[in-house]
């Protein structure tokens, strides 16, 4: 199946067999020429479905970590849970979660994932690009194509699991999580973060349950 040929019903089927996350059933659909079963054996064998296994495991555990640009006048907190207090002790997890409040100061995510965005907004925005397919002439049939890949760059834009890692634009922040979590072998999750900046009305906050 070509990429155009899958459409976010396809993702929407493969995501609810697995639970895998919305980037990566899309992913594999399209690696895999649209083949439910392959795709399905692929996240089994990059890691991912095992992450999924570890959602129903519960991660109480993890810490809070705070970071503060030089000069003051902007900084972080985020919360990164895990299962034990003996992962969350260790050094790696420590600077995992030191990664993840410098991607928020740097990069300032206004949710968490996609998700965390609000249904208003989301309309709003599919709303604009349908007025620009309109303006530029786009053919009507492939408006739903468009919007998709504009959607796919907002949530990269604005959705913290989805940005590019700043240290390692390869993969994004969820990426940098499911690899942390395949390390430990224990559910990761970033739970909340909140962001401020010195003049601002007010501090940009996102409070989620995504996890790996």
């Amino acid at each position: 199946m070509a990429e155009e040929k899958i459409t976010a019903k396809h993702v929407k089927e493969l995501r609810e067999k697995t639970g895998a996350p919305i980037m990566d059933c899309k992913r594999v659909l399209v690696e895999t020429g649209g083949d439910f079963d392959e795709a399905v054996i692929l996240l089994r064998k990059e890691g991912i479905l095992k992450s999924v296994e570890r959602e129903q495991r519960a991660a109480n555990q993890g810490l809070v970590e705070a970071y503060v640009h030089v000069g003051g006048q902007i900084g972080s907190i985020v919360e990164v849970n895990c299962e034990t207090d003996f992962v969350a002790r260790n050094e790696q997890f420590r600077d995992l979660a030191h990664q993840v409040a410098l991607q928020v100061v740097a990069c300032n995510p206004l949710y968490l994932d996609p998700e965390s965005v609000p249904t208003e907004v989301l309309e709003r925005e599919k709303g604009v690009y349908r007025s620009q397919c309109e303006a530029e002439g786009k053919p009507k049939e492939i408006w739903d194509n468009i919007i998709e890949g504009k959607l796919k760059k907002y949530y990269q834009e604005v959705c913290l699991l989805e940005q590019p890692y700043i240290r390692d634009p390869s993969i994004s922040i969820g990426e940098l999580i499911t690899q942390a979590a395949v390390s430990f072998g224990e559910k990761i999750r970033v739970r909340r973060f909140c962001r401020f900046q010195v003049g601002e009305n007010e501090k940009v906050e996102s409070d989620g349950e995504q996890s790996v």
